[in-house]
This record gives C-alpha cells, sequence and structure tokens, in this order.
C-alpha cells in the first residue's frame, strides 16, 4: 500500500493463494472512500466478502460503505480485525460498532466469523484461511468449467510493449491462448495469459485471476467478457456496441464556458467541461464518477471524455472546442503536447491523489481557486544510458532536452507519457563531480531515490514548488 499515492490502495488487484490443495482467489479493492465504484464491482464477482478493519481506527465510513456493498451482493461476510499487534488495538470496540451495523460476533451469539489478524506480524492468517474454506463448503461454491468462459474484467490499462491489457475473473468455464474475446465494446484473441507473479498460462479455470493481451482497445473495468471460437461472431457483436456507444457520445459534448468556474452570472445553469486521462481505467472509472455527483449551488461538472493513456494532442483539440478543462491522474503530457495545450489556452492539472482533484474541483465551482504553492517543470532530461553501480542500484546517463535538472528537485519518470515512479533524485553528477544543476544542453549522471528500474528512453521531469501570491 505504500507504493500507492496517499498510502491508500487506489487500484484493485487480484491474486490466488493455495491453501490445503485448493485455490482461494482474492480481489484486493481499495479502501478510499471515494473508490465506491471499484468496491462495488469487487463485490459483484464475489462469493464471500472479507471486511478488513483496523483494531486501532475501528469502524471507518469507508468500512459502512464497503459493508453496504457486502450486503447488497448477498454474500457471506467475514470480518478481519487488523493490526492486533498494535498497543492501541481494541478488538471488542470493532466487535461492538459492526453489531450496531448488524454484523454480530459468532462469539456473541450470531452469525459472522470475526478473525483477529496482524498482517505485519502474519498472525491468524492461517484462521482466516481455514474460515474461508470452511464456508466454501458449507455454501457449496461450483462453476462449470467444461463451456466457453464468461467473467467480468478486474482491471484495465495500456502498456507500452504489449498494447491493451486486462485483469479478469473466469466466473464460469474454461479461457484459452486463442480464444476469441468480447469484452464490452472491445474484442480480440487472446495472445497471452499470465497471473500476478508473471506466471504465462495456456487456459485459465474457474476463480481464477488472469492478465490478458491481444486485445484492440482498453475495456472497461467492470464489464462482463465472453469468449468465442468464431472470430465473425466476435467482430459483429462488437461492431454493433461501438457504434452504439459512439451515438451517445456525439450526445455528451455539451458547450460551456471555462467563466463558469468563477461564476457567470448570466447562465443559470453552470458546468465546468473536464476530460479525464489516467493510467488505469478503474481509477478513470471511480474519479469520473466522484466529480459527475459535485453539485455546489448549480455548478457541476460535465465529463467530456475519459480514458486511459498519456495526454495528446486530440486531447488538447478536444478540450478546446469544448472549452475543457483536462485532469491527469498518473500521466503527464509530452513536450510538445503541453506547447500545444499553452498555444491554445488549455489548461493541463496533472494529480496522483484522487481526493486533491475533488478538492481542486469543488474549489474551482465555488471561484475560490487560488493555489498558496504551484509546481513549477523546471526541465527535462532523457535517459539515453543505464549502468549498474553495486550498493549505489540504477545510474542514468542522461542528456538534458529542456530547461534545468537541479539536485533538490522533485523528479518523475515518464514512460510513454505515463508516470511510472515520482520521488526525488539521489546524487547529480556532471562527470564525477557532484553539482547543483545541470542546464539544457549538456548531459548530466543521476540516481532516484528508492528506484532503479529506470530505462533508456525514459524522460525525467525535473520541478520545484513555488510560492503564489494570492490575488
Amino acid at each position: 500500500v505504500e507504493g500507492e499515492a496517499g498510502g491508500i490502495t487506489q487500484h484493485i488487484g487480484a491474486y490466488q493463494v493455495v491453501r490445503n490443495g485448493e485455490p482461494i482467489t482474492f480481489i484486493d479493492t481499495p479502501g478510499h472512500a471515494a473508490f465506491t465504484e471499484m468496491r462495488a464491482r469487487g463485490a459483484k464477482v464475489t462469493d464471500i466478502v472479507i471486511l478488513v478493519v483496523a483494531a486501532d481506527d475501528g469502524v471507518m465510513p469507508q468500512t459502512i460503505e464497503a459493508l453496504d456493498h457486502a450486503k447488497a451482493a448477498k454474500v457471506p461476510i467475514v470480518v478481519a480485525v487488523n493490526k492486533m499487534d498494535k498497543a492501541s488495538a481494541n478488538a471488542d470496540r470493532v466487535m461492538n460498532e459492526l453489531s450496531e451495523k448488524g454484523l454480530v460476533p459468532e462469539a456473541w451469539g450470531g452469525n459472522t466469523p470475526f478473525v483477529q489478524v496482524s498482517a505485519l506480524r502474519k498472525k491468524g492468517l492461517d484462521e482466516l484461511l481455514d474460515v474461508i474454506q470452511l464456508i466454501s463448503e458449507i455454501e457449496e461454491f461450483k462453476a462449470n468449467p467444461k463451456r466457453l468462459a464468461k467473467g467480468t474484467v478486474i482491471e484495465a490499462s495500456l502498456d507500452k510493449g504489449r498494447g491493451a491489457i486486462a485483469t479478469l475473473i473466469v466466473e464460469t468455464g474454461t479461457l484459452r491462448v486463442g480464444d476469441y474475446i468480447v469484452i464490452g465494446n472491445t474484442y480480440g484473441k487472446i495472445r497471452t495469459m499470465q497471473d500476478d507473479l508473471k506466471r504465462r498460462y495456456q487456459e485459465a479455470k474457474p476463480s481464477q485471476p488472469i492478465e490478458i493481451t491481444g486485445l484492440n482497445e482498453v475495456p472497461q473495468a467492470g464489464d462482463i467478457f465472453m469468449a468465442f471460437t468464431d472470430e465473425k461472431i466476435t467482430r459483429q457483436i462488437a461492431g454493433e456496441r461501438q457504434s452504439r456507444v459512439r451515438d451517445g457520445e456525439l450526445k455528451i459534448v455539451k458547450k460551456a464556458s471555462l467563466d463558469s468556474m468563477f461564476g457567470d452570472i448570466e447562465s443559470s445553469e453552470k458546468e465546468l467541461n473536464i476530460i479525464i486521462k489516467g493510467d488505469v481505467q478503474g481509477s478513470i472509472e471511480a474519479l469520473k464518477n466522484m466529480l459527475e455527483k459535485i453539485d455546489i449551488q448549480g455548478f457541476h461538472v460535465n465529463v467530456v471524455r475519459s480514458s486511459v493513456g498519456a495526454i495528446t494532442e486530440s486531447d488538447v483539440t478536444l478540450a478546446s472546442a469544448s472549452n475543457a478543462i483536462i485532469i491527469g491522474f498518473n500521466v503527464r503530457p509530452t513536450s510538445a503536447v503541453k506547447q500545444v495545450a499553452d498555444s491554445q489556452g488549455v489548461e493541463i492539472r496533472l494529480y496522483s491523489i484522487i481526493y486533491r482533484v475533488a478538492e481542486d474541483v469543488e474549489a474551482a465551482l465555488k471561484g475560490m481557486l487560488q493555489p498558496t504553492f504551484e509546481e513549477i517543470v523546471t526541465g527535462q532530461a532523457e535517459v539515453r544510458e543505464t549502468f549498474k553501480v553495486s550498493k549505489i542500484g540504477t545510474i542514468a546517463g542522461a542528456y538534458v532536452t529542456d530547461g534545468v535538472i537541479k539536485r533538490a528537485a522533485i523528479v518523475r519518470v515518464l514512460r510513454e507519457g505515463i508516470v511510472v515512479y515520482e520521488g526525488k533524485l539521489a546524487s547529480l553528477k556532471r562527470f564525477k563531480d557532484d553539482v547543483k544543476e545541470v542546464k539544457n544542453g549538456y548531459e548530466c549522471g543521476f540516481s532516484i531515490e528508492n528506484f532503479n528500474d529506470i530505462k533508456i528512453g525514459d524522460i525525467v521531469e525535473a520541478s520545484q514548488m513555488k510560492e503564489v501570491e494570492v490575488e
């Protein structure tokens, strides 16, 4: 979790463990209250819900939200009381608070299993797995593997080398490499299948989470997939669905002025048009859902477009035509795209934490967006060589293509326009000398704190926080 912005699980992950010779699939749904939609999808594809509650925090708003989804899905609920290793842990408090919400512990005569665990110390996990297997036996969960596969998309994204990739849960049937597949309005022929540990598979059985490649586009997370043996039928179904989506999109774009942010008094309906670009479909969907719910005294958000991938000139053109702001979530524009945006007066705002987007958009709708600090991009460097040095890690040999790279800068590593890491420089050198900055047109060497996966062709963007006077 610490690897994700804000220390919150922001993407859904799916993985499988084997216990007593039987596989158990876990779908890890996000803990932030804003990710209602993602958690709702997680509850739809599960047989059992494990509600994880921190023993020191007790029942939080997102706990209640997750509980509502679990109840709506009408599946058995197991409560895992986590962080029992902490001195402030209070399991009785958690049991009391959840009893008031209808989850009465078995120890108190109810029918909800409560298991005390410590993920950090790895205590109580065996007991939790035992409870899951016992419920599975009682409920008799079954699926037919001898048919064409059907299931749900858990997550989807665009990969530099592999194209559109999707993580699926097979709910019934067996999915095989070479199968034709329709997911929403996308389709393809499965090229490769691998699990969360990058192990390759030729087929995936019921309840197995699997990552596939071979799709023509990035599908929507939460979409149902179906496998077919005939390519012609696959293309026909996907084509019909695509035409329906196109017809719908033409009706969505509504002309609105950015002045609505600051209270266009003459307009009775005040809109802020937004284009959302993100690194994975699940985050985009949650962000879109959250922004569309914002309504401040008649001011509201109209999402013109939302899609996976880097910010492109096409996005800027659409933003210019529809007077929209572009919001990038874990993605960045290239220098060329940024120049086009500047020339057309299109504002691009970049984020890595979802609630910051909501805060800024709400402030914009209130006409009060007055940042006291602003992030200023000072320069970019292109990685041309990498060197592995023992005890230090990876050193990047780079050429500064724009502006200046400073030793104290915040840096982002961009791969095909997608942010793959954000952190600080650990060192900055010219030849063998440590330097404070390297300017445009010069070569340099640097390493990044806690990041060794830097590759040739990566763009490293340097920035600094600058105080802005409030007008």
